[in-house]
């Protein structure tokens, strides 16, 4: 497992756990952002990553990006 601020512009991989305080895990499955789900990494700029779920594309800084392992 990595953090998804490891993954390259391109990739897609699989969410295996998400770490950090119930609130921002909560706040990261309303983003659609749960454990198996596939996410491709679109862009990385400095750490911050542009990401696809499903049809959306979401912008998560470098903390955020550490919390997801995949």
């Amino acid at each position: 497992m990595m953090p998804l601020s490891m993954a390259k512009t391109g990739e897609v991989v699989v969410i295996k756990k998400i770490t950090g305080k119930d609130e921002i895990r909560q706040h990261l499955a309303e983003l659609g952002l749960v454990v198996e789900e596939s996410v491709k990494v679109v862009s990385e700029v400095g750490g911050n990553l542009i990401i696809q779920v499903k049809e959306s594309r979401i912008a998560l800084d470098r903390t955020m990006a550490n919390r997801i392992m995949v």
